[in-house]
């Protein structure tokens, strides 16, 4: 393949594959407000409270700006502990709406193992 020929193709296929889907370790004081345990009737309160979310960013980035104050989830920036990116790894980078629906599908399947989710919208 000819040099500007790949080099057309990759610039094309990068920007298609930036998005992550990514998940914050929360304090477990996030588990006392109302709006989390109506989302999370079945929530075991042995397992860790997360948030999980969707960026264009590198979730590192990501999560830096939500504890920034920069267009942050408010359970985020005051209960954010760290990313736990055992949970999600594997699954970056992806295009816009695969991760648009990941975030939603990984959030359920965390909340159906017992997790007390927050985010995933």
């Amino acid at each position: 393949m000819k040099r500007r020929t790949l080099r057309q193709l990759r610039s094309r296929l990068e920007p298609a594959l930036h998005h992550h889907v990514y998940v914050v370790l929360l304090d477990r004081a996030v588990a006392r407000f109302r709006r989390v345990r109506a989302e999370n009737p079945r929530a075991d309160p042995e397992k860790p409270c997360v948030y999980v979310g969707m960026t264009g960013l590198s979730p590192e980035e990501r999560f830096a700006n939500h504890k920034a104050g920069i267009k942050d989830a408010s359970l985020v920036k005051d209960f954010g502990i760290r990313l736990l990116p055992e949970l999600y790894a594997h699954l970056n980078p992806m295009p816009f709406e695969a991760a648009a629906q990941m975030e939603k599908d990984l959030a359920e399947d965390l909340r159906r193992e017992g997790y007390t989710v927050t985010g995933g919208h």
